[in-house]
C-alpha cells in the first residue's frame, strides 16, 4: 500500500465551513449509536462527525453519541435509524447486508486485498451503488466510512499459523451466513453470536476465539481473555456511519450537504486514524501478553475462500456478473 497516495487523499477532501449561529436552546439533538467502544475506530468516525456538524452548523445540530452497544446490538440500530427512533449509527458492513443482501459483496472473502482496495470500493462510482443500494433496500444512508483493516484472528486454545490448525477452533462469528460459510469451509467451528456476548463468552471459554481488526481487539480489551492474535487477512472491516433515509429526506438543501460534507471530512480522518494506529493497537496487544504470528500458507485459504464460499453467494449478492465488476474495478 502506498501510504503517501492515501495520505494525498485524506487531505485533499478536508474542508472548512462556515454557518449562521442559531440558539443552543433551539438545538435539535441527534442521536447516534455505536457497537464499539468511544475510544475505537467507531468512535473516530463519529467523534469527528459530531465536531464538525456541531460547529458548522451554528449551534443549530447537537450530537450524543451512545457507545458500546447502548442503543442494542448493530442490527437492532440499522433498524432503529431506519424508522426513526434513533437518527444514526455506526455497524460492520455485514450488520447492514441482512437488510441488503446486495451489498455482501464487500463481505466476500478476500475481495479486498489492501487498504487501497477498501477505499476504492467505498467512494467514488462504487461508493455512490452501496449508497444508492442501502437507500432503497435498508432505508439508511451511508454518510461516511470507518475503515477498520482487516479481521484478524484472535484464540485461547493454540498457535494459528496454517489452515491445520483451524480444525476445532470455535470462533465467534456475527450472524452473517457469508463469514459463518468462509469460516465453515476454512475448517473451524463457527458460533454465530451477538457482539454484547463476545467478551464473556471468550472469557467462559465457551468460544476459543474471535475475528476483528488489531483496534477493536484492543479496544475490547481482548488481551485479558485470548493469547494468540494471527494475521488473517480475508475480511476487510467496513464500518459506515448511517442515517435514517427518513431523516435525512426531510433535511434542507443546506443542511444535507452540511451533513454530507462532514461525513466525507469523518471519513477521511477515520483513514488517517485506521493507517496509523493499528499497527500501534498490535503492538499493544503483543505488550499485554498476546503472542503474534503470521499465517503460512493464506494462499490457500483464499483460493478455498473464491472457489467454495462466492459461488454460494452469487445469487444473494446480485449475480456472479456483479462481483466480477467490482473485481474489474479493483484492477484484478
Amino acid at each position: 500500500m502506498k501510504r503517501i497516495a492515501l495520505f494525498g487523499l485524506i487531505f485533499s477532501l478536508v474542508v472548512v465551513f462556515t454557518m449562521p449561529v442559531f440558539s443552543v436552546a433551539n438545538a435539535k439533538t441527534l442521536k447516534i449509536g455505536l457497537g464499539d467502544p468511544i475510544d475505537s475506530d467507531q468512535g473516530v468516525l463519529a467523534l469527528r462527525f459530531k465536531k464538525i456538524v456541531e460547529a458548522t452548523s451554528g449551534g443549530k445540530y447537537k450530537v450524543d453519541i451512545f457507545p458500546a452497544g447502548q442503543l442494542g446490538d448493530e442490527q437492532k440500530m440499522v433498524k432503529d435509524s431506519r424508522r426513526g427512533s434513533i437518527d444514526g449509527a455506526v455497524v460492520a458492513v455485514n450488520n447492514i447486508t441482512p437488510f441488503a443482501k446486495s451489498v455482501g459483496i464487500l463481505t466476500l472473502p478476500y475481495l479486498i486485498q489492501s487498504f487501497d482496495d477498501a477505499v476504492a470500493v467505498t467512494t467514488g462510482d462504487l461508493g455512490a451503488k452501496w449508497r444508492n443500494i442501502l437507500i432503497k433496500e435498508a432505508g439508511v444512508r451511508v454518510l461516511g466510512w470507518s475503515y477498520s483493516n482487516f479481521r484478524v484472528l484472535t484464540n485461547s486454545k493454540k498457535p494459528v499459523t496454517k489452515l491445520a490448525d483451524l480444525r476445532g477452533l470455535k470462533i465467534r462469528v456475527p450472524k452473517n451466513a457469508i463469514m459463518i460459510a468462509t469460516w465453515k469451509a476454512l475448517g473451524a467451528e463457527p458460533i454465530p453470536m451477538a457482539w454484547p456476548e463476545t467478551f464473556t463468552a471468550l472469557q467462559q471459554r465457551v468460544v476459543d476465539g474471535q475475528d476483528n481488526p488489531h483496534i477493536t481487539n484492543f479496544a475490547m480489551k481482548f488481551y485479558e481473555v485470548q493469547q494468540y492474535t494471527s494475521e488473517v487477512h480475508y475480511l476487510f472491516s467496513l464500518q459506515p456511519l448511517i442515517f435514517g433515509e427518513k431523516f435525512f429526506s426531510k433535511l434542507s438543501d443546506a443542511d444535507k450537504a452540511m451533513f454530507t460534507r462532514a461525513g466525507i471530512e469523518a471519513q477521511q480522518a477515520n483513514l488517517l486514524f485506521s493507517v496509523t494506529e493499528s499497527s500501534k493497537a498490535k503492538e499493544s496487544m503483543v505488550k499485554k501478553g498476546v503472542t503474534a504470528m503470521d499465517i503460512e500458507d493464506e494462499g490457500e485459504w483464499s483460493k478455498i475462500a473464491m472457489d467454495k464460499v462466492w459461488p454460494i453467494f452469487y445469487k444473494d449478492v446480485g449475480g456472479k456478473g456483479e462481483v466480477d465488476k467490482v473485481v474489474k474495478a479493483l484492477g484484478r
